[in-house]
């Protein structure tokens, strides 16, 4: 029977709170965690080792994985500012957990496929957790690579936050570019929330090259973005600035497109007198592609949706890993603890930890992929019992 624990603490650096915070970990896993889960405001770096330490040591814990953030997630809150860590311990006899670090150089000198199979063994898990430093190694790559050498494995994540110098992974005592846990013998649901709403039509890309598209349809594709923003009432134009997007959609085979049915990318730029939008993403021809606006409201109604999605599991989660962009919080919603609060709201109480991301991984349209201004989650969940 799996035991799961989450504490959270306040302040700055102190090895006596965080002696605290471990035993109470022990306490309630009844000391024979297998992984804990470590997120830590950017000024515990100098301390990273002395941390991971007494977590291990004095909460019975056999791996502690980490990394930094800007906010901390815990039971139903966000902290967005201020210092102090969140912790989430797992002890789940039956389970196992095992990391395999990545290593920009090792990215750069890559043959593929056979390069991550090596790395990762014989490990063949339910889901993968991810978390990386963005200023040492390209996740981007890495994940693209990682998709083909294990197709329809789940992998949930973020990217660790902070200032260059004072952002970090790490994997009990060791700072790592980027890390991947491979979860066995629990089961992990996926949640993702990618925080807008389809404006305007779906059309299908007829002319692109690489990230540039020139048309959609018969028409080009920055008429195509000029009617969907006419189309949106003019409070929704007064916010539009900086929160429209392009939506590519995972299929075509679709009659009524919803938010979940596309991956969100940036629009970088627009050129009126080619027609030319650039995109954050690679459209291929014949894709479907539709506009997006990002607001509070649609943000609020897709995590919702996602969330009671996941209630149709019909048990409360075992614990759970939220990674929140940190573009969200109190400067999308207009108050802190939105995405936090709502999980503990509408799935229960359960132990919960995570942090503010600057960029969220997990899967969109059955492949893992790099996010931002979005909310990714993972679940775990008792294995389902053999009948």
């Amino acid at each position: 029977m799996k035991k799961c624990a989450s504490v959270h603490r306040q302040g700055s650096f102190d090895a006596a709170e965080v002696v605290s915070a471990a035993a109470e970990l022990r306490t309630a896993t009844g000391g024979n965690a297998s992984i804990a889960f470590a997120f830590v405001t950017p000024d515990y770096v100098p301390h990273l080792s002395e941390f991971a330490e007494i977590v291990r040591v004095d909460g019975h814990v056999v791996d502690v994985v980490g990394c930094t953030g800007v906010g901390l997630t815990s039971n139903g809150v966000e902290e967005e500012t201020g210092s102090g860590f969140s912790l989430l311990a797992v002890d789940a006899p039956e389970a196992s957990f095992e990391v395999v670090t990545l290593k920009e150089s090792t990215l750069e000198g890559s043959a593929g496929t056979s390069t991550w199979k090596k790395i990762a063994g014989s490990t063949d898990p339910s889901a993968w957790i991810s978390l990386a430093n963005p200023f040492l190694f390209d996740v981007e790559t890495w994940l693209a690579e990682w998709n083909k050498a294990f197709p329809n494995i789940p992998c949930i994540g973020g990217l660790a936050s902070g200032e260059e110098e004072t952002t970090a992974v790490f994997w009990n005592d060791k700072i790592v570019d980027a890390l991947v846990l491979g979860v066995k013998g629990m089961r992990v649901l996926p949640l993702v929330s990618q925080g807008c709403r389809p404006i305007g039509e779906p059309l299908t890309v007829t002319k692109a090259e690489n990230n540039i598209v020139y048309a959609l349809g018969s028409h080009p594709a920055y008429e195509a973005l000029e009617s969907a923003f006419e189309g949106l009432t003019d409070g929704e134009k007064a916010s539009a600035k900086g929160n429209l997007f392009a939506g590519l959609a995972g299929t075509e085979y679709v009659e009524d497109f919803k938010p979940g049915d596309f991956l969100i990318r940036n629009i970088l730029g627009a050129d009126p007198n080619s027609g030319a939008v650039v995109i954050g993403g690679i459209p291929r021809i014949g894709q479907t592609l539709q506009y997006q606006l990002r607001d509070k409201d649609s943000a609020d109604n897709e995590w919702r949706s996602v969330l009671r999605h996941a209630v149709l599991e019909g048990v409360k989660p075992s614990a759970s890993l939220l990674f929140a962009c940190a573009g969200r919080g109190s400067g999308l919603f207009g108050s802190s603890s939105h995405d936090a609060g709502l999980l503990e709201e509408i799935l229960g109480d359960h132990p919960s930890a995570g942090f503010l991301c600057s960029g969220e991984i997990g899967p969109v349209v059955d492949k893992n992929h790099i996010h931002s201004y979005t909310a990714s989650c993972a679940l775990f969940f008792e294995e389902r019992s053999e009948t």
